[in-house]
């Protein structure tokens, strides 16, 4: 990977899985920076992977050449403030943007200038590194493209989309959807133990379930996921019956309208930040 020095502006869950991924795919420890006002966050990260740590933003935007800009969206207005105080000159640095309702514009007009941009969109199974990041470049050059695509394969899949509008679809299609999972798994499992299962049983037979139909999709990728759930449904038999059952009542539609709701509140986030 580049030697270029990364700089996190927040050390939270999402920054803690993609240093950690960086860190063990390769990255120099020395060349990433985390910030954050809780020091035994700052501690963790530091034990962990050996990074180096400091509570002052400012001195990481100074050092660094690429800002992870990792804060919640409600806190971003003034730490941009900050940015634009510190007297700092970073006309030529890069900034990658997690806050989801943040538009590249808007974010611009909080520093102050037309920085150089890429808006990311990662999900939680990122913790793992199993995760999906939706990537929207502005103006980055080549190499700070391939950086960046570097750094979030670090944690997953990675998708750049041309639209800045679609990372709203992103969020709809991977950012929630870990969370539609877990409901249609939580469904199953109370049913589970309302058919007698005890609680440890029931959460086993729900997550193997559900992992073994991802890891068949994943090992099966020339067949189509229609066809994989086909496969599994003889006609007049009981699965037939059960997914039968979850069409009559509009499964489909249902999760495509939510999913409709998801964008909604992204792009209505957009307007109140």
């Amino acid at each position: 990977m580049s030697d270029k020095t990364i700089a996190f502006i927040g050390t939270g869950n999402m920054s803690y899985a993609i240093i950690g991924g960086m860190v063990k795919n390769g990255f120099n420890a020395n060349n990433i920076i985390a910030t954050n006002r809780n020091q035994e966050k700052l501690a963790k990260v530091a034990d962990d992977f050996k990074v180096k740590t400091t509570s002052d933003n400012n001195e990481a935007l100074r050092d660094a050449d690429v800002i992870v800009l990792s804060v919640k969206p409600q806190m971003m207005g003034d730490l941009c403030k900050s940015f634009q105080d510190s007297g700092i000159d970073f006309s030529d640095k890069l900034f990658i943007s997690v806050a989801a309702g943040l538009t590249v514009k808007r974010l611009r007009e909080m520093l102050g200038q037309n920085v150089k941009m890429v808006r990311c969109m990662p999900n939680t199974p990122s913790l793992l590194g199993r995760g999906v990041s939706g990537l929207f470049g502005a103006d980055e050059t080549a190499e700070e493209h391939n950086f960046v695509q570097q750094v979030f394969e670090c944690t997953g899949i990675v998708v750049w989309v041309e639209q800045e509008s679609q990372i709203n679809d992103v969020i709809a299609v991977t950012g929630s959807s870990p969370a539609y999972f877990f409901l249609f798994m939580e469904a199953i499992e109370e049913k589970a133990k309302a058919l007698g299962f005890n609680d440890e049983d029931a959460r086993r037979l729900v997550q193997q379930t559900a992992l073994g139909a991802a890891e068949m999709a994943l090992s099966q990728p020339e067949i189509s996921i229609s066809q994989l759930r086909a496969n599994v449904t003889s006609k007049g038999g009981t699965t037939h019956a059960a997914v039968e059952h979850l069409k009559d009542e509009g499964l489909v539609q249902t999760v495509s309208d939510a999913m409709d709701a998801c964008i909604a509140r992204a792009m209505q986030m957009e307007k109140e930040l």
